[in-house]
């Protein structure tokens, strides 16, 4: 039997009743980056989701930034369209236009949809610009990597409202929250709003306030410090999200679904500890991250659920815990595991598939029962090679298991051939025009710190998309 709470049933039943969604997302928060886990970064408020909701013990990302924000936004693998790596200025194509993502079906289905930060589903033509594929409104950056001050992408502005580029004073995560806080506070309330909010934070360039900094005085390596002051802002701005909802009295009405896209990047200071794997990885490091989901009366805690969540997975999830209809006429790859979340019930998986990388080879796995197949890409000239783990025994990937079960290892290994998977998508790189010297740069640096020191004079991002 369903065990729904008094809550949901008042939630499904009534249109006027569903429940807001607050859709978190953090970039490059690893495993090891957060309080919950035993991090030396302090992250109260995160910490606040998971010790009154649902934790999600065994939540899997794709390796990389655009990959999981497709799987996230279409409930279907970004794979089956080349996207394997970021999508970067050069990719003139995205999630194709005729997929139908998380925010149409939620203004479909009587919501307000609104988003604020980092979008990374194409910047080529403005038909991929998020308010032109369910958004009612968009503010926040296109591209991967953002200059947290100046707001520019490889010295190019990258930040707009809806279309149109914007020159602002302040700290990208300040302003992506304070974006956030303006559109809940000034929303319709006779209608139910969907807000996600793609935070940059902590993805490199190595950049935070002074004072952040400071907390952190105590970690010796300079990467990790920096790193750490910018998941701590990260924790501060999800701490004023979920105070507005309280002020705002819709606390009880709202589900805070709050994920990681990837693990973290090491070499800046990120870490997966004890898992094995980087970014761009799909060993454990560079695709289970910290995720966790509340809401009050319906998924409360604390709760730790061990069964296999991914990004896949939301659309179907959320249109399941809203009790809105998807509209999707193709099937997904995603699982509607709010059975699961919400009352702890069993949800059968069929072989999930989770790849990606920037080499010429992606990495692939694929998970199938206690099973894990590990695909390395050949590199350093290594051939490709196939490692066979129980995964839920075997978290740290320690033991390789595919001399031993030659047949399993074959037959996943087959599912991985077969898998539909298209061409990597590519493109012409747009021309970057003129500059001019700036007058303020971020603080911080490292080694994936950007040579953003300029601001531009020719057309942002914005303006540089073909509009025909």
């Amino acid at each position: 039997m369903v065990r729904l709470s008094f809550v949901f049933l008042l939630a499904v039943a009534s249109g006027a009743a569903k429940p807001n969604v607050l859709l978190i997302v953090a970039d490059d928060l690893g495993w090891n980056d957060v309080g919950y886990h035993g991090s030396e970064i302090k992250t109260p408020n995160i910490d606040s989701l998971v010790s009154q909701g649902v934790e999600l013990d065994r939540y899997y990302a794709f390796p990389l930034c655009s990959p999981t924000r497709a799987a996230l936004m279409s409930g279907r693998s970004p794979l089956r369209w080349g996207i394997l790596g970021p999508l970067t200025p050069q990719v003139t194509g995205g999630v194709p236009l005729d997929e139908r993502l998380v925010p149409e079906i939620f203004r479909d289905g009587g919501y307000q949809t609104f988003m604020a930060g980092k979008w990374h589903l194409g910047h080529s033509h403005v038909d991929y610009f998020p308010h032109n594929r369910g958004f009612d409104s968009f503010y926040g950056h296109l591209g991967g990597t953002l200059n947290y001050y100046l707001h520019t992408h490889r010295r190019v502005l990258d930040w707009q409202r809806n279309g149109k580029s914007l020159e602002e004073e302040g700290y990208s995560t300040h302003l992506i929250a304070d974006e956030a806080i303006r559109n809940i506070q000034k929303r319709d309330k006779s209608k139910p709003f969907l807000m996600y909010v793609a935070f940059n934070a902590p993805h490199g360039p190595l950049q935070a306030p002074d004072s952040s900094i400071e907390k952190y005085a105590h970690i010796e390596d300079k990467y990790r410090r920096i790193f750490a002051a910018m998941v701590d802002e990260l924790d501060a701005a999800i701490g004023r999200l979920l105070e507005t909802i309280a002020d705002e009295g819709i606390r009880d009405e709202t589900l805070v679904v709050f994920v990681s896209d990837n693990g973290g990047e090491q070499r800046i200071g990120g870490s997966n500890a004890p898992l094995p794997g980087n970014k761009g990885e799909t060993r454990e490091g560079g695709i289970r991250v910290p995720a966790a989901v509340y809401w009050p009366g319906v998924a409360t805690g604390p709760r730790l659920l061990n069964q296999m969540v991914t990004a896949h997975d939301w659309l179907p999830t959320l249109a399941a815990a809203t009790g809105i209809e998807t509209g999707v006429d193709r099937p997904l790859d995603g699982h509607d595991m709010w059975p699961a979340i919400q009352a702890g019930e069993a949800v059968a998986r069929r072989p999930t598939v989770i790849g990606g990388g920037t080499g010429p080879n992606p990495w692939l796995t694929v998970f199938s029962g206690d099973w894990k197949l590990l695909r390395v890409p050949a590199q350093r000239g290594e051939p490709s090679r196939d490692r066979l783990y129980r995964i839920l025994a075997d978290p740290l990937e320690e033991n390789d298991l595919a001399a031993e079960n030659v047949q399993t290892a074959r037959r996943l290994g087959r599912f991985l051939d077969d898998f539909e998977m298209a061409p990597r998508i590519g493109g012409a790189t747009p021309q970057r025009g003129a500059t001019k010297r700036a007058t303020k740069k971020g603080g911080g640096g490292g080694p994936a710190a950007m040579p953003d020191d300029t601001l531009p004079q020719a057309p942002g991002y914005a303006e540089r998309a073909a509009r025909d």
